[in-house]
């Protein structure tokens, strides 16, 4: 029973909960970040290659002909998939660039917390110092009376 309070206080802390919540919201995010690089700007990509889907580009290894469709070269042997390769590292840079921005304006928007937190902290050390500075102007009264 003691383990199973101690993993009910560890998967109701807040960080736990906060990181299902960022995991769940990152996956349905890069689906859609999926479906705008393969549905929107991909075929127009394409379009411009030659008029076929990008992301069936490949170079076949084994000897297969260029005509067939990815799935079907891939039956036939080994393959070079440069153009689905080409379209997951689309989908990277689109999602690491709104990551990038919605980190950027989350720290614009700590900024300002940040700075009073930062000014509270300079007050508590002067704060600090001047009593350091009394206590040692009471040490070296007492150590003159002795």
């Amino acid at each position: 029973m003691a383990m199973m309070e101690e993993f009910k206080k560890f998967a109701l802390k807040g960080n736990v909960v906060d990181l299902a919540v960022g995991v769940i919201i990152g996956g349905a995010f890069g689906r859609i970040v999926d479906s705008l690089v393969q549905d929107v700007i991909m075929p127009p990509i394409g379009k411009l290659f030659g008029g076929l889907d990008f992301a069936s580009y490949y170079l076949p290894l084994n000897g297969q002909p260029y005509g067939l469709p990815l799935a079907e070269a891939k039956k036939a042997g080994a393959v070079l998939a440069y153009g689905n390769f080409f379209t997951i590292l689309l989908n990277f840079l689109i999602l690491a660039f709104v990551i990038f921005q919605m980190v950027r304006l989350m720290n614009r928007m700590r900024a300002p917390f940040a700075k009073a937190e930062e000014e509270q902290q300079a007050a508590a050390a002067v704060a600090t110092s001047e009593e350091v500075v009394l206590l040692r102007e009471i040490r070296d009264a007492l150590t003159l009376k002795r």
